[in-house]
Parts: structure tokens; sequence; C-alpha cells
């Protein structure tokens, strides 16, 4: 998107038809925050790095405290990557014709550390690649997998490992076209891989996503229908196994590079001192994907929802509360690197700039769309712990209703910068703004999913609800005032 002037592009947001004060000024940190002067904030680029300066500046007019290294509010991540920057891949017939595949838009490598730069070899068809599908016949060839992502086939993992076993020299993978909870989408953005630095990034056999419609140009001269197989794998019927006359060819550049990306971490006290060794944390990410392949001839991804808008909310909480504290302290942490892999979250539990058996609770705020009234929050982590209780109980005073993940198949609870905490005992939450099966609430969530998320579109153009973003804003406020004042901590 591009903004000629943040003035302009707050008057034009949908959101801003009737908002009250402190929707309004929310909505004004979100467009900035997500503006053209940002450039999508990908971690460790100028943008991101003004954008940690912007809220930065925030905190401190809040009158927060710096919880970060060294007494300052930041925590520098190191990382490194290894990145696919161009590549030609095509299927080559016996008669020497050539289908191209075009790159990010209909494959994409896994970019990793020993993919070679030139690939090339006769392709098998191995239905689901599962260990009873990858025989011998596999030896020596490149593997043509369907990438099923429901249960009762093989996931990726065993693909991977039936694969490598039988000899394959390479993995194409075909999108699960009928994933239809969250159909596969094209272009990709870019095709990279990022790790901390010293940890490692993926190696092994070479991989590469194919988008479904360009299974025809792979399995040409065979007699079999593309999409005929693209129906079967929806309904997880068996796959025939069989070779493809043509082969695959693939020239890849690729560069690595070492880098880092700063987080910030702030403190309000609390008023407490019998609880001065326990602390909230409330949590946002502030990275995004940057600049990536055009959709719709904008390369810019700004990021606006995912997650801008809810580091925006962090630093208005922090506004109203001008340095007052609750009970217990809370810290504000803005991660970096949620998109490539909860990099900054992960970082901060290995190398906490206050002591991680202080955190009692994490509150994490992403994956939130408000594009709809708020009727219902889906709660990850509900049922497993006392602080999905408490948010049960608030949302509830506040004609909300409560509900567990419909849709556990797309591990989006793990997919967000709570669950690393998840994963170390601490009790944590995160919410979806949830909907009823076949409404016009599902279509509207479903279609931001497919044209906005991880988009260039994904900007101050999309039409939000303000009563629901009014009204989640409030939720959070009063979550945050009840778990912070609570005579007893979060449990297990």
């Amino acid at each position: 998107m591009r903004h000629f002037l943040l003035l302009f592009a707050l008057i034009a947001t949908p959101l801003l038809a009737k908002p009250d004060a402190d929707t309004r000024t929310w909505a004004a940190r979100t467009a900035e925050l997500s503006s053209d002067a940002m450039e999508g904030r990908d971690a460790g680029s100028p943008g991101h790095a003004r954008a940690i300066d912007l809220v930065e500046r925030w905190f401190k007019a809040a009158k927060l405290q710096p919880a970060g290294t060294g007494g300052t509010f930041r925590q520098t991540v190191p990382l490194h990557e290894v990145a696919v920057t161009a590549a030609t891949m095509r299927v080559v017939q016996p008669d020497g014709s050539v289908v191209p595949l075009r790159f990010l838009h209909e494959i994409t490598p896994r970019a990793a550390t020993d993919l070679p730069a030139t690939l090339a070899g006769p392709m098998r068809f191995a239905g689901y690649c599962s260990k009873a599908e990858a025989g011998p016949e596999l030896k020596g060839k490149i593997a043509i997998c369907f990438g099923s992502r429901r249960a009762g086939r093989a996931g990726a993992a065993e693909r991977m490992a039936a694969v490598a076993a039988a000899g394959a020299t390479a993995m194409l993978m075909i999108d699960d076209v009928g994933f239809t909870i969250e159909p596969p989408r094209w272009p990709d953005a870019y095709a990279r891989s990022v790790a901390h630095d010293g940890a490692a990034l993926p190696s092994g056999l070479p991989l590469f996503r194919v988008n479904g419609t360009a299974l025809a140009a792979l399995i040409a001269g065979t007699g079999r229908l593309a999409s005929t197989i693209l129906t079967e794998g929806t309904y997880h019927r068996d796959l025939d196994s069989f070779d493809v006359p043509g082969r695959f060819e693939a020239s890849l550049s690729i560069a690595t590079r070492r880098f880092a990306s700063e987080q910030l971490i702030a403190r309000l006290p609390g008023t407490d001192k019998s609880k001065a060794g326990e602390a909230l944390l409330l949590g946002a990410h502030i990275d995004g994907y940057g600049f990536g392949e055009p959709v719709n001839g904008d390369r810019l991804y700004n990021g606006a929802l995912d997650d801008a808008a809810y580091v925006a909310l962090l630093a208005q909480l922090a506004e109203r509360r001008k340095g007052k504290g609750y009970a217990r302290q809370i810290l504000f942490a803005v991660w970096t690197a949620e998109e490539k892999g909860l990099l900054g979250a992960r970082w901060w539990l290995q190398h906490p700039t206050v002591p991680k058996e202080q955190v009692a609770g994490v509150i994490n705020l992403d994956q939130l769309r408000p594009l709809f009234p708020l009727r219902a929050l889906t709660l990850h982590g509900l049922g497993q712990n006392s602080l999905a209780d408490t948010a049960k109980s608030v949302a509830e005073s506040l004609k909300i209703q409560v509900r567990r993940d419909q849709e556990p198949e797309r591990n989006l609870i793990r997919r967000v910068d709570s669950w690393p905490f998840m994963e170390a005992g601490i009790p944590a939450v995160n919410f979806i703004f949830a909907y009823d099966p076949r409404t016009e609430e599902e279509r509207i969530y479903r279609d931001w999913y497919q044209r906005r998320y991880h988009r260039p579109q994904d900007d101050m153009t999309t039409p939000l609800d303000v009563d629901a973003a009014r009204d989640f804003n409030r939720f959070f406020y009063a979550l945050v005032e009840r778990v912070a004042n609570d005579p007893v901590p979060p449990a297990k």
C-alpha cells in the first residue's frame, strides 16, 4: 500500500467512521506503525529499526521502565539465514519440449544450507508418500507427493523420512488443495529460512512446495488427469503411484547472511511488594514480511492487523496507565522474528532479561481480526491453566462467548509467541475472533485470510468493524486488570 500522507490514511480508513477516542488513538498508532515508512518491518531491516524506535518512544512517553539488556528497553536477537534469491525450474519432456514453472508462483524451494545450485532427474508420483507408498522404485528419482494436511494420511515428517529412506533425490510436495479451512495461497513472499545464529538451518533432502495448478505439467504424458488426483487427494482416497516421462530441472541462486534484530521489553512496576517476584507478560510481535513477491503490483507487506495493531494496543494500554501500576508488575514484550519461527520469544526464554521464574502468566495478542461483531472468542490455553479460566470469566462478564479451537488441524496454537511459554510450562493465552459455521462472519474471515493475510493487502484499507475493535480492546484492558490485581497468580 502507498500512503501519501498518514493523515489521509487515517481519514480514509473504514474503521474510523465512528470510533470512540481510545479506539481512534489505537487506530492512529496502527496506521503509523504499518505505514510505508516502516517498509513492512521485516526482522533486522531498516524499517523494522524505525518501528522499534517508534514504539520505544511510545513506551518512554507512557512512563514505562526499561527491562531489556543492560538497563535499556532493547534486546538484540542474533540471526542467520539462507535464501533462494532466484530460480529457474522446468519440466523437460522426452521430445525436448519445456514447460517452465514460475518461481514463488507455481513452485518454491525450501531454502536449505545444502540445497544444490542445480538439480535434475526423472520423476515418480508416489501418492501421499507414506512409508508404504515410498518404495524402492523411488531410488534415484524425484518424488512427487500429495501433501495432505489432515489426519489419516502421511504428514510432513513421515513423507520426508519415507522418501529419503527410499533413496529419492528430491521431493516435490503438491499443495493439499482440499484443505479448505486454510486453503493454499500463492505467490509465496520469498524463499528464506531463518534461525538463531549458531542454531541449525534446514538441510537434507531438497524439498519444493508446488502449486496444485502445476501438477498437470509435472505428470504430462502419463495419461493421468491432474484434476482427478487433486480431487481424490481432497477426499483422502488411495492414490496410484506411477513413473512420469518428463524430467525436472532446477537452477538455484542461494545466499546466506548473518544479521541481528531488536525487540523491546518494558516494565510497569507493581504496587504490592508481596508480589514483587511476580510479573504478567503482555506480548505482541512487531516484525512483518517486509518486501516480497508482488501481489496485484504491490510488493510491500504492511502487516497492519498482523501484528502492528496489537503492538499498538500494548502501547495504548501503557499510555492509559501513565505509569500507574497494578498490584503485580507488567512486562510489555514487543517480539521480533515471529514470522520467521517465533524466534524473538524463544530467544528471550533462552536469554531472559528478567528472571523467567517471575513470569506468572502471558497474554499474547496475535491472530486477532476485528472484521465482524465480537460475539465469541477462540481461547488458546482453555482447559490448560487458570489464566485461561480467568480470561473466560472476564469475557463472559462482557457477554463474549469463549470457545475451544474448532479447527485444531490448522495448528494455530503453535504458530504464535504464546506457544514457547506454554512449552516452558508458563500459563499463557492467545485469542481469535470466533464465528459460527456457514455464516457471513465465516465468509468475511475466510476472505481476509485468502486475500490479505501475509499479503500487501493487510493494510489500513481493511474494512474493520469499529465496535468489534473497541470491544476486544476493552476486554483486554479488563483482563489485564483482573489478572494483575488478582490475589493469587495464575496456575498451571
